[in-house]
């Protein structure tokens, strides 16, 4: 009898906000070309270029294939972009998964003056972003394709001092639970969040990542630790895998049981 395996041999992915070595979308990125996937590590700047092709390059060398796009997701241009530069440069007419992992986050009290432009491109990084991404997407999606909506605990828990971001990841969540039902029956994909909590990488403020992420640490029941990008991926490898066909419009939280 043969052995159950994780294979996404064959299959095509973008993960978006994947062009930093130590980011989540990055580790997503590995888990997925470890078991097989060819893989487009997005980015947005130039600034992070070389950090994206170091990325591909490491990808590269776990065994999949991968390219580099460059091309921002919060307008519905540049996710188109990044789906039609998906299908050249691998040769193909299909896409199998989709992670919508691209995200800001600006500090943002209520009791401070709002900064409407970091307001507003919280929501269309965040939450627009991810629905001009998965229309793009849709089409080119055979049956039993992938989408996973990167979210937080904070869209659970809230945060006073991200408080736009956590509202931005709590939309994001209910799209999750609509799209599980638009496109579930009618196209046979399956649509789930997965929920990190705080996860060491880059994107805290320097100084700060301790004091910002001791809070949810002190709630984690599997550890006493922050979690790390690999948990995160290896928890997107289980349900992009053809064995997750029966588990679609889930909040997943893979923060070390910070939510339920």
């Amino acid at each position: 009898m043969t052995a159950d395996t994780l294979s996404l041999s064959g299959k095509v992915s973008i993960v978006t906000g994947s062009g930093r070595e130590n980011g989540i979308g990055a580790g997503i990125a590995y888990a997925l070309a470890r078991n097989g996937a060819s893989v487009v590590v997005n980015h947005v700047s130039d600034a992070s270029k070389a950090r994206a092709a170091r990325v591909s390059d490491t990808l590269r060398s776990l065994g999949g294939q991968a390219i580099v796009v460059q091309s921002a997701v919060d307008t519905v241009e540049g996710a188109r972009h990044l789906v039609q530069q998906t299908l050249l440069g691998f040769q193909t007419d299909h896409i199998d998964i989709l992670v919508n992992n691209a995200g800001v986050a600006f500090f943002s009290r209520i009791i401070e003056e709002p900064n409407v432009e970091e307001l507003a491109k919280v929501f269309q990084t965040n939450t627009l972003g991810p629905f001009y991404m998965v229309n793009a997407v849709v089409p080119h999606m055979p049956n039993g394709g992938r989408i996973i909506n990167v979210s937080s605990t904070n869209s659970k828990r809230g945060n006073a001092h991200i408080s736009t971001y956590a509202a931005s990841k709590a939309a994001l969540d209910s799209l999750t639970w609509t799209w599980a039902e638009e496109l579930g029956r009618s196209k046979g994909l399956t649509v789930n969040s997965v929920a990190p909590g705080p996860v060491e990488t880059d994107l805290y403020p320097e100084g700060l990542a301790d004091e910002l992420m001791q809070p949810e640490i002190a709630l984690t029941r599997a550890a006493d630790r922050a979690g790390t990008i690999e948990d995160i991926g290896d928890a997107v490898l289980l349900l992009v895998n053809e064995k997750s066909r029966w588990i679609t419009g889930q909040y997943i939280g893979v923060n070390g049981g910070v939510t339920y």
